[in-house]
């Protein structure tokens, strides 16, 4: 998961989405041109897309490509999702998040009906994507395109930035408070924690099952306030506790249950 300066909503990558990034300065951005430049490549691959709303681009209504737009100074930047052959099952498990699972203080956002270009284009190919994009940008701005090499960037500003946005800091670290709830029923009974967190870091916990054995659930807090919000530092923390034999597949079942939901 990473963090973007852009807002909007949450996005979700695999493979099968092209990303994109328009890079220009003031006087040069014109979001609508910007726009044309994706919907003359799909429509050149005989998929009739079209803009909807502020943002968005659509096939039979259907939401394809989500764009998010930051500034600062002259410079601006507009960049966006192109769905060719993403894993929607996949997509629809991490953007559709349900009522009682996250409460968010910070964020809002309402997932679209999503499709496939591949769906209208069954030959489709990322690549051949990239090529279209590449067309269409010369024919929109009237300019030879030139393929830039990442060897000819500044290599130690290049690496000082990959550095920060790949930090922790950077991603989760920001002063924004939500709520968590994680509950499901094992073979010994229900276990419901819930969580607040802020700068992702876990402030109040709670810990409760309908489990004859209440120790291991009044311990549980105890370690995991003040532990990052992360699975892998929650697994730690909890690995900590000192526990006995018949309360181990208790532990190794809830640290299950954190790695699939957090």
């Amino acid at each position: 998961m990473v963090r973007r300066l852009s807002g909007g909503g949450a996005v979700y990558h695999d493979l099968g989405n092209l990303n994109f990034t328009f890079l220009l300065t003031k006087n040069n951005y014109d979001v609508d041109r910007q726009l044309n430049v994706i919907i003359k490549a799909v429509n050149n691959l005989g998929i009739p897309a079209e803009k909807s709303g502020r943002n968005d681009i659509t096939v039979d209504g259907k939401k394809f490509s989500g764009n998010a737009f930051y500034t600062t100074g002259n410079k601006c930047y507009h960049h966006g999702t192109i769905l060719v052959d993403v894993d929607m099952p996949s997509l629809s498990k991490y953007l559709n998040v349900s009522k009682t699972k996250l409460q968010s203080k910070g964020v809002d956002s309402v997932r679209s009906r999503v499709t496939n270009l591949k769906d209208y284009n069954p030959e489709l190919t990322i690549e051949r994507l990239k090529e279209e994009l590449i067309k269409a940008f010369g024919e929109v701005y009237g300019l030879e395109p030139e393929r830039m090499d990442i060897d000819n960037l500044p290599q130690e500003e290049l690496k000082k930035r990959t550095e920060k946005f790949a930090s922790w800091e950077w991603n989760f670290g920001r002063k924004i408070e939500f709520s968590d709830v994680l509950q499901k029923r094992f073979a010994w009974g229900d276990i419901l924690l819930q969580m607040t967190v802020n700068g992702g870091i876990i402030k109040d916990c709670g810990a409760y099952s309908d489990s004859l054995d209440t120790e291991l659930f009044e311990e549980i807090p105890k370690v995991l306030i003040e532990c990052k919000f992360t699975s892998e530092d929650m697994e730690k923390a909890l690995r900590s506790l000192n526990v006995d034999d018949s309360k181990k597949q208790m532990l190794e079942d809830i640290i299950l249950l954190i790695r699939e939901e957090v």
